[in-house]
């Protein structure tokens, strides 16, 4: 073997003893030389959530919403950036924070009530009768003076009423046609009789006064008795139509229908004067009927008097949507219900329409709020605090002995250190010190996203961290 040879052969090992020590170097330094490799390659909204959760170094030269400038105070650190995905997943919602004023409350049960002696209209027979036709279905809506029932009249008392008014009509047409002939007769001969005509004429028209006057009371208006004088018929039938809407003053501006709730009668029915036909219904103002405690009472008057906001909302639905409502305390009860030892307060509701169709020639609609709803709400319990940042629960999570809330600042989120004042099942509110104002927060997934911020860092993570039991 020459010395060539030998060299060559001894210099295998060596190469492949460098190589192996290069990987392994490689492998050591990967935390050093990944984040670099990654700046270069291009971020997607698919795959940008890993490379901005790795990468805790600079993000100036990150396209922001408020410019290329590195943002004053940021701390890469305490920064998240989120993929559209995460977005979704956590449920992200932001929104632009400004002080406003926050009272502490306790939540009581509630319930969607009519207003008595506003909210029905109970229809009645004004005459005794047979019900011929029913022109409308239970469900519907109508408008006031829209025809509802047709009676035909036995009434024997307004029988006897309009016939002796007929009559008195009668009798003064012929004394004015005797007036007539007599004053075209010779004066001389026609003086007296045309004075003791007029005498007789006048006590006729106090007569006929007086029979108007009663059928009057009896129910009829003023169109059909002057349609008895012009026909000289009695009034065989009447139509009941819907009333006017009330004019209650505190819901004009509203949209009012009548719903039929209920018909009580059918054709061919024998009914009497004041049996009930049917009830309609307007609910575009409705009560809320909370039950609170006994020791609520100061409370509830005091807020009843100074028009304190209270928040009213439904109780969790199937298309979720238990918005809070800003309602005034009308009324509370005068005494504890013996039963329930609940002291019972009230707040006016306004409603509307959520649904609206017709069906060949019937209108049918949905309210928004109906009566029987289960509603809570919230008292007050102390004076309402002014000028702070009131944020629902979910956006603010507790780490150790800090709060934080999650600032977005373009295209992530900076997390900030608050000082809690106040937190109960729904609510946290957060001291005003001028820096959150104005700025917009995540208003859900603090406790998410302040994992992945741990989990960014590679510190442990506790499973409980955050959470609010």
């Amino acid at each position: 073997m020459n010395t060539n040879e030998s060299r060559s052969t001894g210099s295998g090992p060596v190469i492949i003893a460098v190589a192996l020590i290069g990987v392994v170097g490689l492998g050591l330094t990967y935390e050093r030389w990944s984040p670099l490799v990654s700046r270069g390659s291009a971020s997607t909204p698919e795959n940008s959530s890993d490379e901005s959760h790795g990468d805790s170094r600079d993000h100036s030269s990150h396209p922001h919403a408020h410019g290329d400038a590195a943002h004053e105070g940021h701390d890469d650190a305490s920064a998240l950036e989120l993929s559209a995905a995460a977005w979704k997943n956590v449920g992200l919602r932001t929104r632009i924070v400004m002080p406003q004023t926050y009272a502490r409350t306790i939540t009581v049960p509630a319930i969607v009530t009519e207003r008595p002696g506003r909210s029905q209209v109970q229809l009645t027979a004004p005459f005794t009768g047979i019900v011929t036709q029913i022109f409308l279905i239970e469900g519907e809506v109508i408008q006031p003076g829209e025809p509802m029932f047709t009676l035909r009249l036995t009434h024997e008392d307004l029988v006897t009423a309009q016939r002796s008014f007929l009559q008195a009509a009668q009798e003064l047409d012929v004394v004015q046609n005797e007036i007539k002939r007599l004053s075209s007769v010779s004066e001389s001969i026609a003086g007296r009789r045309v004075v003791e005509q007029e005498y007789e004429k006048q006590k006729i028209e106090a007569m006929v006064h007086a029979q108007r006057q009663g059928l009057l009371l009896h129910g009829l208006n003023d169109a059909q008795i002057d349609a008895i004088i012009k026909t000289r018929t009695l009034l065989q039938s009447l139509t009941v139509k819907a009333p006017p809407f009330a004019n209650d003053g505190d819901h004009q501006e509203l949209d009012h229908v009548y719903h039929v709730q209920l018909i009580d009668v059918q054709r061919g029915q024998h009914v009497t004067a004041g049996n009930t036909l049917g009830v309609l219904a307007d609910h575009c103002m409705l009560y809320v009927e909370g039950q609170a405690f006994e020791d609520d009472a100061d409370r509830l008057t005091q807020a009843a008097q100074e028009s304190w906001q209270v928040s009213v909302a439904r109780v969790a639905t199937v298309d979720n949507d238990s918005t809070d409502r800003k309602l005034q305390v009308f009324y509370v009860a005068d005494h504890i219900d013996p039963e329930s030892r609940a002291l019972k307060f009230y707040l006016n509701l306004p409603n509307s329409l959520a649904r609206d169709e017709q069906r060949d020639s019937h209108r049918f609609v949905a309210w928004k709020y109906r009566p029987g709803q289960r509603m809570q709400v919230k008292i007050p319990t102390a004076e309402p605090w002014d000028n702070q940042i009131v944020l629902p629960i979910d956006a603010v999570v507790e780490d150790g002995a800090e709060w934080f809330v999650f600032q977005q600042n373009g295209d992530h989120f900076d997390r900030k250190s608050v000082h809690l004042i106040y937190r109960d099942r729904d609510t946290a509110v957060i001291e005003n010190d001028g820096k959150l104002s104005g700025t917009t927060l995540a208003m859900s997934g603090a406790y998410q996203m302040n994992l992945a911020l741990k989990n960014k860092a590679g510190d442990g993570v506790d499973p409980h961290a955050g959470h609010t039991h």
